[in-house]
């Protein structure tokens, strides 16, 4: 069963101040992969725009928004002493239809929940810097992150079994020199100064379950990406939004 928490005080903001408060008093490091997919067509508009791609509603309007699930795996980090390897987290949320002032609408912040409250803590210190945005809703859950997988013709992630969210990515045939995704090199991930490049596969599902903002989509946006950022970076200013 999922179970929503209160945010702890390195968590405690909906802009993560916080959180970049007590990242700013220690060491820290991520090297992190991410299986991500979102509703806008792929790719997703969000890297190069400020706002989302336009949806066609029932009513005859269009609206934008972008609504994702990113499953996160550390490969290798630490905040100050504790260890972070391995540790896994899963954001889900909508960017909103304009985020031209550095404004999203929403986002569920989900631990593992085998990570210890230190870890959600240095994860939460982190993720100030690698989204240095403001929220209008910010909250934490703790779930399963069950199945994190990938090779070089798809990824799956699922939350709870499935339950409570779903990320599944397919290499699509055709569209590369060599029977391997197509990568996009040199484009910033967010607040990250460096990444190996965005692996792309259109998903075939992605999926936030629980709620009243629960979603889905097919076919839409999806890839796969490595990012790399530490304390250094963020003292010497290297972070920055997505724009």
């Amino acid at each position: 069963m999922r179970r929503f928490l209160t945010l702890s005080a390195a968590l405690l903001v909906a802009t993560f101040s916080t959180a970049r408060l007590a990242s700013q008093q220690s060491d820290w490091a991520m090297n992190a992969t991410v299986i991500e997919a979102c509703t806008c067509p792929m790719f997703c508009q969000c890297y190069f725009d400020s706002k989302p791609a336009a949806h066609h509603q029932h009513d005859g309007k269009n609206t934008h928004f972008c609504r994702f699930n990113n499953a996160y795996r550390i490969n290798k980090g630490n905040f100050g002493a504790t260890k972070l390897d391995g540790t896994k987290f899963w954001i889900s949320g909508d960017l909103g239809g304009d985020f031209s002032k550095a404004q999203m609408d929403w986002a569920v912040v989900t631990f593992d929940k085998t990570m210890t409250k230190a870890q959600r803590e240095g994860v939460g210190a982190m993720l100030a810097h690698l989204f240095p945005v403001k929220w209008n809703s910010l909250t934490t859950a703790e779930g399963s992150i069950d199945t994190w997988e990938y090779n070089k013709d798809g990824a799956v992630a699922t939350l709870d079994g499935g339950k409570t969210a779903v990320v599944r990515l397919r290499r699509q045939d055709g569209n590369a020199n060599k029977p391997e995704p197509p990568v996009i090199m040199n484009l910033r991930y967010w607040g990250a100064p460096r990444n190996d490049g965005f692996v792309l596969m259109p998903n075939e599902i992605q999926a936030y379950k629980v709620g009243p903002k629960a979603y889905e989509s097919k076919g839409t946006n999806g890839f796969m990406l490595t990012l790399d950022m530490n304390s250094k970076d963020v003292a010497k200013g290297k972070s920055s939004t997505m724009h």
